[in-house]
């Protein structure tokens, strides 16, 4: 029997150009719809929340088109999300750059500016997987591209209930470690851009269309 072809809605709120992240998960094998419309996000087989520029204008960008509001809907029904860069940092407490802003607190930490002087930090920098990742999955020892100067430096997981299971918690550095991904059941996350990653990045993407 053919295989289905997953069907990604990626979250179009007007900032950023989307193209080489749709033209990856195509190359990859998914149909791809660029949309801002509830039911397409709702629908689709799973949904990436992209990100770039400032922390608050991304955030006030997709509130204006309720785009996090079909986010938690989704991480509710257990239905996939992967976040990029910016959508990335919106999914925790909070931000500090250019003021203090909240995020949706999906989970702990706040985004803080790198504390190095060589920022932005643009360009290739090692990944170093949790053990067990399925997004990382025959990815051990790889570079992944960047282009950011904020990010979350902790991580402090308050695990409440035992029978919960964590998220998993990838690593990078640049003069300082900082959470370049989480996986946390259908939500998952990271800080790089994996359409910009060469075949690292195309691996990656495989992995999370591969997981559901």
């Amino acid at each position: 029997m053919p295989t289905k072809v997953p069907t990604i809605a990626i979250a179009d709120y007007g900032i950023g150009n989307l193209g080489s992240l749709a033209n990856a998960l195509e190359h990859c094998g998914a149909k791809v719809v660029l949309t801002d419309q509830g039911q397409e996000l709702l629908e689709a087989d799973g949904m990436i929340l992209p990100g770039n520029g400032a922390f608050a204008a991304s955030k006030a960008a997709m509130q204006d088109r309720s785009i996090l509001r079909w986010v938690g809907q989704r991480v509710a029904g257990g239905r996939p999300v992967l976040a990029v860069c910016v959508g990335f940092q919106i999914l925790f407490d909070g931000s500090e750059e250019f003021g203090s802003h909240e995020g949706m607190g999906e989970w702990p930490g706040t985004v803080k500016k790198l504390p190095t002087k060589a920022v932005p930090h643009i360009g290739w920098s090692h990944v170093t997987p949790v053990a067990d990742s399925a997004l990382f999955a025959g990815l051990t020892d790889e570079r992944f591209y960047f282009s950011h100067s904020y990010g979350v430096l902790d991580w402090n997981f308050d695990q409440g209930n035992e029978a919960m299971v964590p998220p998993q918690v990838s690593w990078a550095h640049h003069d300082a470690d900082f959470v370049a991904a989480v996986e946390n059941g259908p939500l998952a996350g990271v800080q790089f851009h994996p359409e910009l990653s060469g075949r690292a990045g195309l691996t990656l993407l495989k992995n999370w269309l591969g997981s559901f």
